[in-house]
């Protein structure tokens, strides 16, 4: 499953622009109509240049970039952003171009939305589950206890980041998400230009900027505060990059790319990808010994390229 990134912001802030930026999308760009307007979702793909190296490598048919779910919800309040319960991270858009704008102060009061659409939220499960604790089982009795303390924790302004305890399962709040303000401005990043960018070739986009895609470092960002890495695989008929979470193991790779390949595990062939390229082929990654197989709990490293042998 694809990680996924919400993005929130105040009225006219470029939220939605930012979201056609990144995912090349071309969602209509409105005031908030109403409160029933559909959320925009679309795919955000990560840049990385160790892919197309190893697709040329390998003649690769097809080649696919690691992506990212984003969506784009119409608006704040909790029924909007409760939509947002199962993302990853949110992106935070502040405005940064009207002369009155203060970014700083919208993402305060972003935050504030959020602390509020949690509050609402803990409110309406905790009522749910005292009428379900009325049965006296204990441990809905103990959860309803638990529920009473975190809306009061929140009820006195403090996000649920400031928990100090485990929380309930399933609860899925929004103020313990990673939250990557984005200032749309002359002092952050040029949301329009970079959706307008979008919209034309890569080559052509490239010889119009000046330097790198601020887009680059928002991706950048992200990986950073979701702690993800990337790996490969690369075959001639697709090369293809992924992601993971620092940490995560062979068996979860596998996982991410099908899950019949976790339930067949049997073993992994594991080679950097620099490694990979210096040897010209996997059979010469072989004879060399930079391509060694590794099982199941093998922490996956950024940039590995692997090949996972599996039956099911």
């Amino acid at each position: 499953m694809a990680l996924e990134v919400g993005i929130v912001g105040l009225p006219n802030s470029g939220k939605t622009t930012l979201f056609n930026a990144l995912t090349k999308a071309g969602a209509e760009i409105t005031a908030y109509a109403s409160q029933t307007d559909k959320s925009n979702v679309g795919m955000a793909t990560i840049a990385d240049e160790r892919l197309e190296q190893l697709a040329e490598l390998v003649g690769a048919k097809k080649i696919t970039p690691a992506a990212v779910r984003v969506q784009d919800v119409p608006g704040t309040g909790p029924a909007l952003l409760g939509g947002l319960r199962q993302v990853d991270a949110l992106l935070a858009v502040a405005d940064g171009f009207s002369g009155n704008g203060d970014p700083e102060s919208d993402i305060e009061t972003l935050k504030l939305e959020l602390l509020v659409a949690d509050t609402d939220h803990v409110a309406k499960r905790l009522e749910r589950v005292e009428k379900q604790a009325k049965s006296g089982d204990a441990a809905v009795r103990k959860e309803a206890e638990i529920l009473r303390e975190v809306l009061a924790h929140l009820e006195a302004g403090k996000p649920l980041t400031e928990w100090p305890h485990e929380l309930p399962d399933e609860l899925d709040p929004l103020t313990t998400k990673p939250l990557i303000a984005i200032v749309n401005g002359p002092a952050g990043i040029d949301c329009k230009l970079e959706a307008e960018l979008a919209e034309m070739s890569d080559e052509d986009a490239a010889a119009f900027r000046e330097g790198a895609s601020a887009l680059d470092e928002v991706v950048r960002r992200l990986k950073d505060a979701l702690g993800l890495i990337t790996f490969f695989t690369a075959g001639e008929k697709e090369t293809r990059a992924w992601t993971l979470r620092d940490g995560q193991t062979a068996l979860e790779a596998g996982g991410t790319i099908h899950s019949d390949i976790a339930r067949g595990f049997i073993r992994c062939e594991v080679i950097r990808w620099n490694d990979l390229l210096d040897a010209g082929s996997h059979a010469e990654a072989s004879k060399r010994g930079t391509q060694r197989l590794e099982g199941k709990t093998y922490v996956v490293e950024d940039g590995d390229v692997l090949n996972i042998r599996f039956n099911v």
